[in-house]
């Protein structure tokens, strides 16, 4: 997953988005390779506590070119699980923080596009419907795969590891 991350430029990378049926991601707030010490994996991570607010700039892997500010907490609580399986908590602030709950949305089916304001949404939605008309026409040709190979993709890697 880090690999994927770094050759999209990314500092996060939740495993849904990899297609990975799995409440985990990974993080380098660097983004940076070469820096190893910032490098986080998150297993059923929880956000135990959110202080203050903070607007910034976000983007998305799942959504390319599309930017928006959003609001975040500026201060958060974490908890999750190391690849070592020990429990850990953290408390990120900045960047850090905004990552983390960026992340944790993915696993929860939010997209940073459903954080936006009623303006920021009006701002990028032609962007958004031209990712969405690619999307489909991916999907019609087969280059994206449907539900039912989804599904049954899920179901395969269910008698596999459940």
């Amino acid at each position: 997953m880090f690999d994927t991350m770094y050759a999209n430029d990314g500092v996060g990378l939740a495993a849904n988005q990899a297609g990975l049926p799995l409440q985990m991601f990974v993080m380098n707030a660097a983004g940076d390779r070469e820096k190893t010490q910032e490098e986080y994996v998150f297993i059923n991570p929880v956000i135990l506590k959110k202080n203050g607010n903070a607007t910034d700039n976000e983007g998305c892997l799942s959504f390319p070119e599309i930017h928006a500010d959003v609001v975040r907490a500026e201060m958060i609580d974490v908890e999750a699980v190391s690849l070592s399986g020990e429990v850990y908590r953290f408390q990120w602030k900045g960047r850090p923080a905004r990552i983390v709950q960026h992340e944790i949305d993915h696993l929860l089916g939010i997209g940073f596009t459903d954080r936006l304001s009623v303006g920021a949404s009006a701002a990028v939605s032609e962007g958004l419907e031209e990712l969405r008309s690619v999307f489909e026409s991916e999907r019609r040709v087969g280059a994206v795969k449907d539900n039912a190979a989804i599904f049954k993709e899920l179901e395969e890697w269910e008698r596999k590891y459940c």
